[in-house]
């Protein structure tokens, strides 16, 4: 184990290659479902997995795209844009999806909370 990851506060999810570029993924994580992204650039982001919306666990399902330089995902059911890199939706900044911390290891991508 590498010392930049710390067992206690991150959790191994998958490896990189397991991550399809522009296309989301679901994984749970310490009993939360979360949703990782692999955008284009090669940038991972995780967020909750739960549309705030709806209810349902969806959001990796989201079309993957960007509002000027923030990356996005909508929710495919309602279509409401979320910040990739925060969680919080630009169409309503009330409601946040959650964000978690990614770090990648040996080609390992680790993720903790990042709004506990």
């Amino acid at each position: 184990m590498s010392a930049a990851v710390s067992e206690s506060a991150w959790t191994a999810v998958c490896t990189i290659d397991r991550l399809w570029v522009d296309r989301g993924a679901a994984a749970l994580v310490n009993g939360e479902q979360v949703a990782l992204f692999r955008l284009g650039d090669g940038e991972i982001l995780a967020v909750g997995h739960r549309d705030p919306f709806t209810g349902s666990n969806v959001i990796a399902r989201g079309l993957v795209g960007s509002r000027g330089d923030v990356p996005t995902v909508a929710s495919p059911l309602h279509k409401q844009v979320f910040d990739l890199r925060t969680g919080v939706c630009l169409d309503d900044p009330e409601v946040s999806l959650g964000h978690w911390d990614v770090r990648v290891v040996d080609d390992v991508v680790w993720l903790r909370r990042g709004d506990a």
